[in-house]
């Protein structure tokens, strides 16, 4: 996109500038369109596994209902107590929020379609969702109240425990990719898995490590049943207790980025992401853009956590803490080890 605006006349520097907002532009808006429906596909999810209909009242089959909620609460007035903190109680949504969308940068969304094609690609996503934790924290401190600040704690708890087990996962797939470049990771699923499968995606030997990715990236949105960050049984609505208006929106926004984020790394990084798949001649793959085969990929990983949503029943928080340590972290940190001794043997040994 910058050659082409060089081309048409423009200095090297405004055309990279002018390049990149357009790009940014191109992936936040759709993004926040995408978050607006899959609340509506969430909440329908939701009332299938009830046996209710869900939103079928705001524009046809209920589709607008999303964007008349977010009518609402754009319409309503924010309260910012009077104890709290009010600059750091106005931030914390924000930077949930933003944080949130800039993960998105590095995200390819077909061969050639990414924002930023860099070399850390997945280390930049683990720091950006790192900072996700900020905006929980802060907001529970900012509050002055002992609902918000409970959950901020338990926030804190909760990603750093699961994001040591997801490290160690990451450490694998980067092991049998050899590279942090997420379409370097996706090139290296082309191919059979161990030689059972002919499709595009880790070889067998990872799946494992796929499971415990799933289940900690629903603990890292606190999706249910790790949604204790905000256990209306217990905490009001935790960190959100105290918002209102927009600012409460925000988080909910940051949310469903987060977890539309997590579903397309679960497809990336273990589904061969823009790869169609199986590797089948006599069905014209190729000739379906990257794109549609990824999208297709997240709604599928998104309905598995509607589901787990609708199904499974809140965990304790000691069970939460006990699976993170007691389980994923050796599970994790067992198969560092055997995918590395599997490499040295198949790859690598003479």
């Amino acid at each position: 996109m910058t050659a082409t605006f060089v081309e048409w006349g423009m200095i090297e520097g405004w055309a990279m500038i002018l390049a990149s907002v357009i790009g940014i532009l191109l992936i936040a808006l759709p993004l926040m369109l995408a978050v607006a429906m899959i609340i509506y596909v969430d909440r329908k999810v939701w009332a299938a596994m009830a046996l209710r209909r869900g939103p079928n009242v705001v524009g046809p089959f209920g589709l607008l209902q999303s964007f008349a909620d977010g009518l609402k609460v754009f319409l309503q007035e924010t309260i910012i107590p009077s104890a709290a903190n009010k600059g750091l109680f106005l931030i914390a949504p924000i930077v949930t929020f933003t944080v949130a969308l800039m993960a998105w940068a590095v995200i390819p969304f077909s061969e050639d379609m990414v924002l930023a094609n860099i070399n850390v690609g997945l280390l930049y996503i683990l720091a950006i969702s790192s900072l996700g934790t900020y905006g929980v924290v802060v907001s529970g401190w900012a509050s002055n109240s002992k609902y918000p600040f409970f959950s901020a704690m338990r926030a804190a708890a909760q990603m750093i425990s699961y994001e040591v087990s997801i490290g160690f996962v990451l450490v694998c797939v980067v092991l049998y990719a050899g590279s942090f470049n997420l379409n370097a990771i996706i090139e290296a699923q082309r191919g059979h898995g161990l030689g059972i499968v002919n499709g595009f995606f880790f070889n067998l030997l990872l799946f494992p490590m796929w499971v415990l990715f799933l289940i900690s990236s629903m603990a890292e949105t606190a999706r249910a049943p790790f949604d204790l960050t905000e256990a209306e049984s217990e905490l009001v609505a935790g960190y959100q207790t105290e918002y209102s208006s927009m600012s409460f929106a925000l988080f909910w926004l940051g949310e469903y980025a987060n977890v539309l984020l997590m579903c397309a790394l679960n497809a990336i990084l273990f589904f061969g992401g823009w790869l169609p798949p199986l590797n089948i001649d006599l069905i014209p793959w190729f000739d379906i853009p990257g794109i549609f085969w990824l999208f297709l990929k997240i709604f599928f990983f998104f309905f598995i956590f509607s589901w787990v949503k609708a199904t499974v029943p809140r965990y304790r928080y000691d069970q939460l803490m006990r699976l993170g340590w007691k389980v994923f972290l050796p599970l994790s940190l067992g198969f560092v080890v055997l995918v590395s001794g599997w490499l040295m043997l198949t790859r690598f040994g003479a």
